[in-house]
């Protein structure tokens, strides 16, 4: 035994030179500042836990149902339990495979009575990694269990976002049935008081027929209103990972938080804080690390073969006697194999080279996300400031109209008239607040939201509604 372990040890001695590149990030250029950003700034609405975004605790509920029950988030942590596995599989290589047999065998003839032998054998294969094929295989396969984490934690991120705007899409829809179902006894009010008149000889068919063509065109929108908002909840349901049914609500669209200043943050920052960006680097990780794989093949591998095992006619002789080892070293390359390998190698080069772009893709589309987040939720601010002013001044068009109808001053067509204008810049102005919140949320994910929260967080079952706290820890 003294003998085998000498020469394995001899025969392991020479491992260590791996061949193929070592993995260097891409040279990237950031941008200074994103593009329509006003002001830079270190600080940003990221480093904000979710919690604080979304103040609602409506919202927040939702969110940790979804955290824990959504279906593809789900899918993404069976992945990486499986990318997790198959790594401890890959690692496996790295070491002695062992195995066993057993015998039992029997023989008669005229001349030898009946024999029965029992054996048993143990073999085992050793792959010495002598030109580092191995750990190419295993930083390839490291680098994709890393990408699955990450892929893990976007998905995460994207349920997240995808629950808050569907809720504040309810919470809008809500919103535009309210106005419709008000407008609605607005215009009935005005259609009975012609009617009245008509009966009484003091309108013309007329204004009731355009009082009544008011009220249907409204009264048209609210089955429709209460179709959609059906399909929300059912919507949010999916991503609750229940079965359709009605959604809590919390919060009005116009009362949910909408902090003043969103500071994006530096744009160098946004490769270490959203995830889809460290899972496309890992990507490329994996693909250069195949690179060394294509280029080991190239080389011969150097195995050890061992085996030791016994035969006896009684199975309390198994252990004594008959007894026998062997131990062969192996080394195997290729001479001529028609151009695969070399085909191979190239082929892993081209994948490295299309990981590559896909990062740097990816990186590129990032920022630009950021901008056009940033962007709608500014313009979308101002835009909705002065809906706001419309509506003011619809308002008080109504409010005169009615005074000067009251005066005698003028018919009641005017007043119709101011009704029928403030009914859609009503809708406009929940449009315009709705979209600069959905804008937030898009940035939110966009930045990586949440990126200083470690899993334990993400995933915790409770988290006060009143917490402010900025948490550091890495995930």
């Amino acid at each position: 035994m003294r003998r085998l372990f000498a020469i394995a040890f001899l025969l392991v001695l020479p491992a260590g030179c791996t061949v193929g590149p070592k993995y260097k990030r891409p040279v990237l250029q950031p941008p200074t500042n994103y593009y329509t950003e006003q002001q830079t700034s270190e600080h940003s609405i990221a480093d904000l836990a979710w919690w604080d975004l979304f103040k609602d605790s409506t919202l927040q509920g939702l969110i940790r149902e979804a955290l824990k029950n959504n279906y593809d988030l789900q899918l993404a942590v069976s992945r990486v339990e499986q990318e997790r596995a198959l790594l401890g599989v890959s690692h496996s290589q790295y070491y002695p495979q062992v195995g066993y047999d057993a015998s039992v065998s029997g023989a008669q003839s005229t001349l030898v009575p009946n024999h029965t032998y029992y054996g048993y054998n143990f073999s085992t294969f050793w792959e010495i990694d002598l030109f580092g094929r191995l750990r190419k295989l295993n930083e390839a396969q490291r680098a994709v269990y890393f990408s699955s984490e990450e892929a893990r934690r976007d998905v995460r991120l994207v349920v997240l976002a995808e629950v808050a705007q569907g809720y504040f899409q309810l919470r809008a829809l809500d919103e535009q049935l309210a106005i419709a179902h008000r407008t609605v006894e607005s215009f009935q009010v005005t259609r009975d008081l012609f009617q009245k008149k008509l009966e009484g000889g003091a309108s013309s068919g007329l204004e009731v027929a355009r009082a009544q063509a008011a009220l249907s065109n409204v009264a048209a929108a609210i089955p429709d209103f209460e179709r959609q908002i059906v399909a929300q909840e059912n919507a949010l349901d999916l991503l609750l990972g229940r079965n359709p049914g009605p959604i809590a609500r919390g919060a009005a669209l116009i009362d949910q938080y909408d902090p003043p200043d969103v500071p994006a943050g530096l744009p160098a920052a946004l490769l270490e804080r959203r995830p889809d960006l460290r899972e496309s680097e890992q990507n490329l990780v994996a693909a250069n690390a195949n690179v060394g794989v294509a280029k080991a093949n190239f080389f011969p591998t150097l195995s050890l073969t061992g085996a030791f095992g016994g035969v006896s006619p009684q199975l309390s002789e198994l252990t004594g006697t008959g007894k026998a080892w062997s131990l062969v070293g192996d080394l195997a390359g290729p001479l001529f194999t028609a151009g695969r390998l070399k085909n191979e190698y190239r082929a892993s080069l081209a994948l490295r080279d299309q990981a590559k772009i896909s990062f740097e893709k990816a990186v590129t589309q990032a920022f630009g996300e950021v901008s056009t987040a940033l962007s709608a939720h500014q313009q979308l601010a101002s835009a909705y400031r002065q809906q706001l002013n419309s509506v003011d001044a619809y308002r008080e068009s109504v409010h005169l109209s009615s005074v000067r109808y009251d005066s005698g001053l003028a018919s009641y067509f005017e007043i119709v008239d101011a009704q029928i204008q403030l009914y859609p810049a009503e809708s406009s102005a929940v449009t315009f607040d709705l979209g600069r919140k959905l804008a937030l949320v898009d940035l939110y994910r966009a930045l990586g939201g949440g990126w200083n929260l470690n899993d334990s967080q993400w995933s915790a079952a409770s988290v006060s509604p009143s917490s402010s706290s900025m948490p550091t820890q890495a995930h």
